[in-house]
């Protein structure tokens, strides 16, 4: 049997260039080589958006479609929603008994979401508990692979620490998943931020049209120190080259711009045209596949049932073996 990889997004917006450095190129690559679970995690998405489920229901079908149109093949893949999945939240109820409330505050990736949205009047115990939740996205599907970005890796030590826990209490049920982060951990934000975010307003996305990512890039930040364009430039943490050598598959122009940069011999204007056009060429694909997509009325929706099915199926086998561990298979 192939080994189990389950990785996803909660729907909060279209995705965007972060997403696919850190998590989506790699699911791609993997999904001929391992049995693929994507989670379109819905639930999740309540935690903080609670008043707004119609926003949720169309950010699902976003983002089911941004996964398609960069190459996900739901031949290969099995792409589902959270909630149409009940055994994960079942799971997640007696994993929630394993976890003192101590240590569910103290996950780092928690405390950085309600500082970054301003939450600490207003914590729901399912924000708290959001990371258990992951776990029992994660470890339904026994999966042993977790391809995610560097900022969700807090997030798998939890759930490594749930299994371990779990298997040492009640026997070996699940395998201890590992992450998989991107080729570049976190993509900055246009606005040169740490990190690229939709709710920060300094995201590109997959699904922008050539204007609009031209627009963006050429209002990007640079080396705040230089003030003329012959003034010796850095590179080092200059977004603009982060992006180029993460996106740009020409190396020697890479490496070219960079030395001339240094030397006051280029322009921010020709370095942000430059990557004008290697993103929109990457992202042209991606439109089209989308497209083809949006066109044909009612193709997803097909795929994220038929995918929800069959992941039922398989959370269920997980749940039969959990509740016998457990004890709780009282009929059978």
């Amino acid at each position: 049997m192939k080994k189990r990889i389950l990785t996803g997004d909660t729907p909060t917006g279209k995705l965007h260039l972060g997403h696919y450095v850190g998590t989506l190129e790699n699911r791609i690559k993997l999904q001929d080589e391992y049995e693929t679970f994507i989670i379109l995690a819905n639930v999740h998405s309540f935690t903080t958006n609670y008043r707004d489920p119609q926003k949720i229901r169309r950010d699902t079908l976003d983002v089911a479609l941004d996964n398609l149109a960069v190459g996900l093949d739901p031949k290969k893949a099995t792409l589902f929603v959270e909630s149409e999945v009940p055994e994960i939240l079942e799971l997640h109820t007696y994993f929630e008994m394993l976890v003192k409330h101590a240590r569910a505050l103290r996950n780092p990736t928690v405390k950085d979401e309600i500082r970054a949205k301003g939450l600490e009047k207003q914590i729901s115990v399912g924000l708290i508990s959001y990371p258990i939740l992951q776990a029992a996205d994660i470890l339904s599907f026994r999966a042993h692979l977790v391809p995610v970005g560097e900022d969700q890796a807090p997030h798998l030590e939890q759930t490594k620490e749930i299994a371990r826990d779990f298997n040492k209490l009640y026997g070996e049920v699940f395998p201890i998943p590992e992450p998989l982060v991107g080729k570049v951990g976190r993509l900055p934000g246009t606005d040169g931020k740490e990190k690229m975010s939709k709710s920060l307003g300094n995201a590109i996305l997959l699904s922008d049209p050539p204007e609009i990512v031209r627009k963006k890039v050429m209002k990007m930040y640079t080396d705040p120190t230089r003030i003329h364009s012959t003034d010796p430039g850095h590179v080092e943490g200059n977004p603009v080259f982060i992006y180029h050598e993460a996106f740009n598959p020409n190396k020697n122009e890479v490496e070219d711009l960079k030395n001339r940069y240094r030397k006051g011999e280029v322009g921010d204007v020709e370095v942000k045209e430059k990557l004008v056009t290697v993103l929109n060429e990457f992202l042209e694909p991606i439109r089209r596949r989308r497209a083809g997509f949006t066109t044909r009325p009612g193709l997803v929706d097909d795929i994220i049932k038929k995918g929800s099915e069959r992941a039922r199926k398989e959370a269920a086998e997980t749940l039969k073996l959990v509740k016998k561990a457990m004890g709780l298979d009282y009929f059978g």
